[in-house]
C-alpha cells in the first residue's frame, strides 16, 4: 500500500482514502441508493456494496440545484440526483476509538454542498484529533417539497425527504465510522443556517434519537418549519409552473432534474416576497417524521436529551441586502408585511402584542431597525425560545457571534449570517477573491478561530465547551441568569444580553403555521 493512501473496510466494501496533511480524507462513499427515477419523492434505502475498492478521492455529484447558486458551485463539481454520498478526516485508524462531528451544510434547504471549500475538515480533523463527516442530502423540490398529499393507493409521495437523507447517513455513520476510527456512540452532530434548523428539527424526531450525542446549531431559524396545509400551497404552485395537474403528479418522475430545479427557483424567489418571513421548502410538521413544530417540542420536553450548543450572529440579516429576492425582510415595508401576515395566520396572536413588538424598535423605518427586527424574528428569538425549553432538562450553552474583520465592518456587513463558518473550520480565504482581510484583522480572526475550535471540539470530546487554554469560563446557560457568551476579539460572558427585547417578544411562539 502507497503510504499516501489508506484502504478501509466498511459494512458495504473497501475505500481508498488519501493522505490530507496529518490525516486522511476519504471523499464521496454513498450512504445510500441513487434516488433517480422510481426512487424520486422516496425515502433514501440502503447503500448497494460495491465490488473492489471504491476510490474515495474526489467529491460525489452534489444534490440538484440551481447553477446560478449565490454560493457559486466550483467547476469541479458535478451535478446529479446520486448525490447521497459523505466525506470523512480522520487520523490513520490505529484502534483508538475518535470523537465524531458530523456536519450538515446550509443554504435555506436549496443551495450548498458538503465540498464548498469552507468545510473542509483536514483543520478541524488535525487540531482536535477527532472524525469530521460532512454530508450531502437532497435540497430544494427533490428534497423538501411536500407532494404527500398527491399519493394515491398505487403511488406514494414522502415528505421531508432531505432530513430522511440526513438520518440515513447518521445511521451510516452508527454503522461504519468505527471502521474509520471513530466512535458511533461520541457523535456530535453540527451545522449552520439550514444546517443549523435541520440540527434543531433531528432533535425532536423520533426516529433520530440515539444517532447523535451531542448537538450544536449555528444560526438556527428553528421556526421555519410549517404545517402541511402551507407546503401545499408551495406544491400547487410548482405544479402550476411545471403545468402539471395533481392527477397527473407522476410526470414530475419522469422529467430531467434540471426543470423541477428551475421550477423551484422560481417558486423559492416568490415565496419570501409574497410572504416576508417565510421560505418555500422547509421541513414541514407531517405527523410522521416530523410529529410537532419542533420549538412546541421543545417547549413540550420533547427534544432528544443530548447536551446542546445554540446561538446566532450579532448582525444575521445584513448580507440579505445583496439578493435578488431576500431571503429575510430587509426594510421597513418587508418587515411591516411580515407582521401583517403573521397577524393573519395567527389569529391566536394578540393584535397588541404585534404592536408592542414592533414599537419596540424605534428605528424600524430606518433599515438597520427593520434588519434588527427580522434578526430577532428569524433568529435570536428561535435561538432564546430553543435554549430557555432545552435547558430544562439538558446542559445547554448559549453563544452571540459578534467579530467582525475591519473590512466587514466597513462593508456594512458585520457579523453577518455564516461569517462565523471560517472561524469554526479554520478555512480563511476559500471564497475566491476573498475581501475578509483587505484592511486587515487577520490575526484576530485566527485567534478567535483556535477559541472557538477548541471549545467546538471540547464539546465534542468530554459534552462541556471548555477550551482549557484559559479562554473565558462559559457558564451553562439557565433561565435564571441565562448567561451567554459573547465571541470577540475578545470572549465576554453577559447575563441575558437580549434580556429586554425577550421581555418583549415573550414565551408564545412568534412563527408561521
Amino acid at each position: 500500500m502507497d503510504a499516501e493512501t489508506l484502504v478501509v473496510g466498511c459494512k458495504y466494501g473497501d475505500a481508498r482514502g488519501y493522505r490530507d496533511g496529518a490525516v486522511y480524507s476519504w471523499k464521496g462513499i454513498p450512504f445510500a441508493a441513487p434516488t433517480g427515477g422510481y426512487m424520486r419523492f422516496r425515502s433514501p434505502e440502503s447503500p448497494r456494496p460495491w465490488s473492489g475498492v471504491l476510490d474515495c478521492e474526489r467529491y460525489g455529484p452534489i444534490a440538484p440545484q440551481s447553477p446560478n447558486s449565490p454560493i457559486g458551485i466550483s467547476s469541479e463539481m458535478s451535478i446529479g440526483e446520486d448525490c447521497l454520498s459523505l466525506n470523512i478526516w480522520a487520523p490513520e485508524p490505529d484502534g483508538e476509538k475518535r470523537p465524531v462531528m458530523v456536519w450538515i451544510h446550509g443554504g435555506a434547504y436549496v443551495i450548498g454542498y458538503s465540498g464548498q471549500k469552507i468545510y473542509d475538515g483536514r483543520a478541524l480533523c488535525e487540531a482536535g484529533n477527532v472524525v469530521v463527516v460532512t454530508l450531502n442530502y437532497r435540497l430544494g423540490a427533490l428534497g423538501f417539497l411536500d407532494l404527500s398529499s398527491f399519493s394515491s393507493a398505487g403511488d406514494t409521495y414522502e415528505s421531508n425527504l432531505g432530513l430522511r437523507d440526513q438520518i440515513s447517513a447518521l445511521e451510516w455513520v452508527r454503522d461504519c465510522i468505527a471502521d474509520f476510527g471513530g466512535d458511533p456512540d461520541n457523535v456530535t452532530l453540527f451545522g449552520e443556517s439550514s444546517g443549523g434548523g435541520s440540527v434543531t428539527t433531528l432533535m425532536t424526531v423520533p426516529r433520530a434519537e440515539g444517532l447523535f450525542h451531542r448537538a450544536i446549531a449555528q444560526s438556527p431559524p428553528a421556526t421555519s418549519v410549517y404545517g402541511r396545509e402551507r407546503a401545499a400551497v408551495v406544491a400547487e404552485r410548482f405544479l402550476g409552473i411545471l403545468e402539471v395537474s395533481p392527477a397527473r403528479v407522476g410526470r414530475l418522475r419522469q422529467m430531467p432534474f434540471e426543470q423541477l430545479v428551475e421550477a423551484a427557483e422560481t417558486v423559492v424567489g416568490e415565496i419570501p416576497t409574497k410572504v416576508p418571513g417565510t421560505l418555500a421548502m422547509t421541513p414541514v410538521v407531517d405527523r410522521d417524521l416530523v410529529p410537532k413544530y419542533p420549538v412546541a417540542a421543545f417547549q413540550k420536553g420533547l427534544s432528544h436529551r443530548v447536551p446542546l450548543i445554540i446561538g446566532s450572529n450579532k448582525d444575521e440579516p445584513s448580507i440579505f441586502r445583496f439578493m435578488k429576492s431576500p431571503l429575510m425582510p430587509v426594510d421597513d415595508s418587508s418587515v411591516r408585511a411580515m407582521l401583517e401576515a403573521l397577524a393573519k395566520d395567527r389569529p391566536d396572536l394578540e393584535p397588541e402584542r404585534l404592536a408592542e413588538i414592533a414599537a419596540a424598535y424605534p428605528d424600524l423605518p430606518k433599515p438597520s431597525g427593520a434588519m434588527a427586527l427580522s434578526r430577532d424574528a428569524g433568529f435570536r428569538m428561535p435561538v432564546l425560545w430553543v435554549a430557555e425549553a432545552h435547558s430544562e432538562h439538558s446542559q445547554t450553552w448559549v453563544y452571540r457571534f459578534d467579530h467582525a474583520t475591519p473590512m466587514l465592518k466597513a462593508a456594512r456587513i458585520g457579523a453577518g449570517h455564516a461569517t462565523e463558518l471560517p472561524y469554526v473550520f479554520g478555512n480563511f480565504g476559500t471564497l475566491g477573491r476573498d475581501p475578509s482581510f483587505w484592511l486587515g484583522g487577520r490575526r484576530s480572526a485566527i485567534e478567535v478561530s483556535g477559541r472557538i475550535q477548541r471549545r467546538w471540539l471540547a464539546f465534542a470530546k468530554h459534552a462541556v465547551p471548555a477550551a482549557l487554554d484559559a479562554s473565558k469560563h462559559w457558564p451553562q446557560y439557565e433561565p435564571r441568569e441565562r448567561a451567554t457568551l459573547l465571541i470577540d476579539a475578545r470572549d465576554t460572558v453577559v447575563a441575558d444580553p437580549e434580556g429586554a427585547m425577550r421581555e418583549v417578544w415573550g414565551a408564545q411562539v412568534m412563527g408561521f403555521s
